[in-house]
């Protein structure tokens, strides 16, 4: 889920599918008034948009960027783990857990590196852990699954989402997301002090690009948080 600065907690979800997207549409009435979008149409339909012969977006060749690990090809069965960063009084791990199918679609990314890792990096089956932002203190709470892989975000396309973008084209998206799905809450959460204390974690992503919402985690960073999830 990408985070964002001001939310209300998300009720028990009515739909098949829980979305943060409820979340911060809930958030929004309470807000002050925004400007409406001058392409906004009535009763919030979103606007056709003509063909504009745009180009889905690209990345550089990956074997050439900083990432170039996390999405190079992978051995048979090979699971990748990442770290996913909510708020947790937008979407916590436990509304996760009691979401129906304990299941959510990550929208509203709107980075690009966040995006390739949507898109290009995660694959069903990899596992995330599941951190708490903004919170006191922020930390790793539990791990959740790819359950589907990265697909186009819709709330890209709606001009009454927080995170409208009015360049997004439907035939060449430009935002994607996926589906995650809660596995376990760790035995206790790691904080973000912690992980700053410790010398086997100083490389880890989340705090070298602690901007980015979606990051890798490497195996052998995913083995120590789960020791230290496990220690008094």
């Amino acid at each position: 889920m990408a985070a964002k600065k001001a939310a209300v907690k998300k009720t028990a979800a009515k739909k098949a599918m829980v979305t943060k997207s409820a979340a911060r549409k809930s958030a929004a009435s309470m807000a002050p008034e925004k400007k409406v979008p001058e392409n906004k149409v009535p009763e919030n339909k979103v606007p056709e948009k003509k063909a504009t012969g745009q180009k889905a977006p690209q990345s550089m060749p990956y074997e050439q960027g900083k990432w170039a690990h996390v999405f190079a090809p992978r051995a048979a069965g090979e699971i990748r783990y990442w770290l996913i960063k909510s708020e947790p009084d937008v979407f916590s791990f436990q509304d996760l857990q009691t979401a129906p199918r304990q299941t959510t679609s990550w929208d509203s990314v709107r980075n690009t590196g966040a995006r390739n890792f949507l898109r290009d990096g995660m694959k069903k089956g990899d596992l995330a852990f599941y951190y708490h932002s903004n919170a006191e203190p922020s930390g790793i709470a539990g791990i959740c699954e790819v359950v589907r892989e990265g697909y186009p975000d819709p709330t890209a396309l709606d001009p009454s989402h927080d995170y409208y973008d009015p360049t997004s084209v439907a035939a060449t998206p430009t935002w994607f997301m996926v589906d995650v799905k809660a596995v376990e809450p760790l035995p206790r959460a790691v904080t973000l002090p912690e992980i700053k204390a410790s010398d086997e974690l100083r490389e880890m992503a989340l705090l070298k690009v602690s901007r980015l919402s979606v990051v890798p985690v490497t195996a052998s960073e995913w083995q120590i948080v789960l020791r230290m999830s496990r220690s008094d």
